[in-house]
């Protein structure tokens, strides 16, 4: 599917289109959630699209410590989300998003078990013309192309800590040496972003329509796993 839409002459220009997609409503009251932003940063190669992502620095106290994840955020008193999620990238990474085009925003991420709300606004950048600056809460950057990560062969069962919990979840192997594996709700976006892409759940369109909001439980589909492999 993913080659016959490129090879279609469907690229960026697209992508927008079918974020509008996205079903939109009044933002519901966030249950007491942290809110946060996260930027999916994407770049139009030769033959294929891009996305930029980094990893964590290594931090005691952080849960999501030396994870793999989008540059992002927590909203400061007034902010909109796109506008925390180009802030954050221009702190943790040191890219202008102002000289990048905004393409829309997923759906947003809830967990029952993560105390935050997290929306997600797409950008296309050229990664040709970036120069990232690191600060101290990112250790690396690097770009995965959607190939790479639609590769049957990288979508395996992990087992990962996340505080004082052990969680077997569904996850990416990147094509990067050294590196955790993509799980988590950075994986559900990316998740999200190819099915949008290759219409699951579709519309009339043949396009997937987004809900305003997805609601993941790692630890209830952790133990729906077991239960199915016990039957």
């Amino acid at each position: 599917m993913w080659d016959n839409w490129l090879l279609n002459g469907c690229t960026l220009d697209n992508i927008s289109d079918l974020l509008a997609l996205r079903e939109e409503g009044g933002m519901p009251d966030s249950g007491g959630r942290t809110r946060a932003s996260v930027a999916m940063l994407l770049h139009q190669g030769a033959t294929d699209v891009e996305i930029l992502f980094i990893q964590r620095a290594a931090h005691d106290l952080d849960p999501w410590s030396g994870h793999i994840a989008f540059p992002g955020g927590k909203l400061e008193e007034g902010e909109l989300e796109c506008q925390a999620a180009s802030r954050e990238t221009h702190e943790e990474i040191g890219i202008d998003l102002e000289q990048g085009r905004y393409l829309g925003r997923l759906s947003d991420i809830v967990g029952t078990n993560l105390p935050v709300r997290v929306s997600c606004c797409l950008f296309c950048v050229d990664r040709e013309s970036c120069l990232p600056i690191l600060n101290e809460e990112v250790s690396d950057l690097f770009w995965v192309s959607l190939s790479d990560l639609r590769d049957p062969l990288r979508h395996r069962s992990s087992w990962v800590d996340f505080g004082d919990k052990r969680l077997e979840v569904p996850s990416i192997q990147l094509p990067v040496e050294n590196k955790p594996v993509l799980w988590g709700i950075t994986y559900r976006l990316v998740m999200q972003f190819m099915a949008m892409l290759d219409g699951d759940g579709s519309s009339d369109n043949g396009f997937c329509t987004l809900p305003e909001v997805v609601e993941i439980d790692e630890e209830l589909e952790h133990e729906r796993k077991n239960r199915c492999n016990n039957v």
